[in-house]
């Protein structure tokens, strides 16, 4: 833990865990409560997206689009324009990964303030496979221009990122994943639309990481502080804006860098990290995620191993990289 960043423990059988759209759905309830312009669409998935209790509890504000990704945000850019704050769902596989081009036209290039809200992304889906794996939506939201890049680490923070957005103007994708996963924030911890955290200092390696992998690469550091390796912790929310400072104040300090994500490394996160240290500072980077390939059907925990996302994992590629410097 670093300065006021408070974190829960970390211990796996004491570690609470809930699915991060949970915390989506309770935020979005909240911030209808909040502003009676936020109104909510949903592409026939209303009650995996967790827009359930939003259409329970404001029924005039909550519009069933059907199975029309593409009319989900066309619609939503139009009432945008009249003054609404739009909060669209879907699972990422479908929105953006269907309606990417409405998307771009309908509410980046008009700067419509649209919510986009991908659920069911990363391959910790789990049982329903490639299809359903959306591993190529960071790479396919962050290029667009004015879009906000949203991946919460755990529910609790889903809900203040949830209601961070809807008090901000700009259009925004927040993606979010199926499974319970581990909850390390709490009500106390942080949450800004421009920030990056350091969780752990350290001075060897700095680990940075998004969504549900910031809990893992938690875990890799509590592995390598048993290798006499101190490694820094950050956790990066949002991915764009991209917090530059964070991420190059600890490049500087510890010359090696680590990044993790649960999507496709070409054009994702490890990318836009990379980009912002070369440009700057360069380092040694090395980045961990999916490869070139698409999802498998398996048990999130399976999947997770097969694709090399785990703790473990992420401590084997500081190794690795600490090794190729010459620093082991």
């Amino acid at each position: 833990m670093s300065g006021m960043y408070i974190i829960n423990d970390l211990h796996p059988e004491r570690i609470e865990k809930e699915p991060i759209r949970n915390g989506f759905g309770r935020g979005l309830v909240e911030a209808g409560r909040r502003n009676e312009n936020v109104v909510a669409l949903c592409a026939d998935l209303t009650e995996s997206t967790k827009m359930d209790a939003f259409a329970g509890e404001f029924p005039e504000r909550y519009f069933e689009v059907g199975v029309a990704e593409q009319n989900l945000v066309t619609v939503a850019s139009g009432m945008a324009a009249m003054g609404k704050i739009p909060f669209t769902s879907s699972y990422a596989a479908f929105s953006p990964g269907r309606n990417w081009e409405q998307i771009r036209t309908t509410v980046c290039l008009n700067e419509r303030n649209v919510k986009v809200v991908g659920s069911h992304a990363g391959v910790s889906v789990g049982p329903d496979g490639a299809t359903h794996q959306m591993l190529e939506d960071i790479a396919l939201m962050r290029v667009l221009p004015h879009m906000v890049v949203v991946a919460p680490g755990d529910s609790v923070e889903a809900q203040k990122a949830t209601l961070a957005l809807a008090e901000d103007e700009r259009p925004a994708y927040l993606r979010l994943a199926r499974e319970a996963t581990a909850i390390f924030t709490t009500s106390r911890t942080p949450f800004d639309l421009n920030r990056a955290y350091v969780l752990k200092s350290g001075e060897d390696v700095s680990i940075i990481a998004t969504g549900t992998m910031t809990y893992h690469a938690l875990i890799a550091a509590e592995i390598l502080e048993k290798d006499k390796i101190n490694a820094e912790v950050i956790h990066v929310p949002v991915i764009k804006p991209l917090d530059v400072n964070t991420i190059l104040a600890s490049a500087s300090k510890t010359k090696a860098v680590v990044t993790a994500e649960e999507a496709q490394i070409n054009g994702g996160f490890g990318s836009a990290v990379a980009e912002v240290i070369t440009e700057n500072n360069p380092v040694p980077v090395r980045r961990i995620g999916i490869k070139d390939r698409f999802g498998e059907s398996g048990s999130p925990d399976e999947l997770m191993n097969v694709f090399g996302l785990s703790g473990h994992h992420i401590a084997m590629k500081v190794h690795e990289l600490l090794q190729d410097m010459g620093r082991q």
